[in-house]
């Protein structure tokens, strides 16, 4: 009897084994035939620019200067986390959306990702597509440190600036240590990464984000196999991104409107994060310091606080985006015509 049970537990553990493999070969192929037809069904809008042997995807519309750059922050959606407000903007003057590298359509390096190496991207991306200055530089979330580093780099281009409710370069010492920890790399996020070829990402639910737009959710889905492990490379580099772009803090007269979102967040996200109610107005306490240390930074900034809307302003709030934009760019513009 024991045998015959030793036997069946045998072809039982057999049969789990050639099932993961199965399931496992199938995810592999379908994640390949799957990535092919995204490039198909969703071609990048933009161009792709080559800068020594490797492809950034750069989506300049409209025309006249200066010449508005949308940085995203730490997301998977890359360009089009500006869709709700980068059309309108280039009808007032040329605006351009990029992909950081491994993002969407650009292509991956094998490199750490900074902000000196986002920086470096960058600028060789606008010198090959000869976008040249002047400059107005629109960060979101990290984005902000993105384009302080950049500005710290290459200065000289960049005339004014817009923070869309910016990471700020002290928010690790300064924010509440739970909430530091809340968004630290989790082990979760390395193994989904290191199962990207395996389809995983195929199954997982869309984005859910206040105020996206329904279309570009099949779009950031498609691309996502990819993207994750982009995003993931900048979440381990946030702590040098951080360092760096603490290092200007200072941005003379340049024009600067700093944007801040204070909508509380709701229940199920802080349940999600593990928080509480406080510890969620303790966050926002703490993240309206340091906006405001944000808007000192120059001479000629305007700080708005956003009660009805989250980290997203410019999906929920897309007129105030672009209210900040215009502001700045018409100021600038106003210095280039005397």
């Amino acid at each position: 009897m024991w045998a015959d049970i030793r036997r069946w537990l045998k072809r039982i553990g057999l049969g789990i084994v050639v099932l993961i493999v199965c399931a496992t070969l199938f995810g592999t192929g379908y994640e390949f035939f799957a990535r092919r037809h995204a490039h198909t069904t969703y071609p990048p809008p933009g161009q792709m620019v080559d800068i020594g042997g490797r492809k950034m995807h750069l989506d300049c519309r409209g025309t006249g200067s200066p010449t508005v750059i949308l940085e995203a922050g730490l997301d998977t959606n890359g360009s089009l986390s500006w869709d709700k407000v980068q059309d309108h903007i280039a009808q007032l003057t040329r605006t351009c959306s990029y992909d950081r590298a491994g993002m969407m359509w650009s292509e991956p390096k094998a490199t750490p990702q900074d902000a000196d190496a986002v920086a470096a991207d960058l600028h060789a991306t606008l010198v090959a597509a000869n976008v040249t200055g002047p400059l107005v530089m629109v960060g979101h979330s990290l984005g902000g440190p993105y384009v302080m580093n950049y500005t710290r780099t290459y200065g000289d281009d960049v005339k004014g600036l817009v923070f869309v409710d910016c990471s700020h370069p002290d928010q690790v010492s300064r924010l509440p240590p739970k909430i530091v920890d809340t968004i630290r790399v989790s082990l979760m996020y390395r193994v989904l990464s290191a199962l990207s070829w395996t389809g995983i990402f195929r199954v997982l639910p869309d984005q859910d984000i206040a105020g996206m737009p329904e279309r570009i959710k099949p779009i950031t889905k498609a691309y996502l196999g990819g993207t994750f492990g982009a995003s993931l490379k900048e979440m381990d580099a946030v702590e040098a991104t951080l360092g760096q772009s603490g290092k200007l803090r200072t941005l003379g007269d340049r024009p600067l409107v700093v944007l801040t979102a204070m909508q509380p967040m709701p229940e199920d996200m802080l349940v999600a994060m593990d928080l509480t109610p406080q510890d969620g107005l303790d966050m926002q306490a703490t993240w309206k310091i340091l906006s405001a240390e944000e808007a000192s930074w120059s001479t000629r900034s305007r700080w708005e606080i956003v009660p009805d809307s989250m980290h997203y302003i410019q999906f929920q709030r897309p007129d105030l985006v672009i209210q900040a934009v215009t502001e700045v760019v018409n100021q600038v513009r106003a210095e280039i015509v005397d």
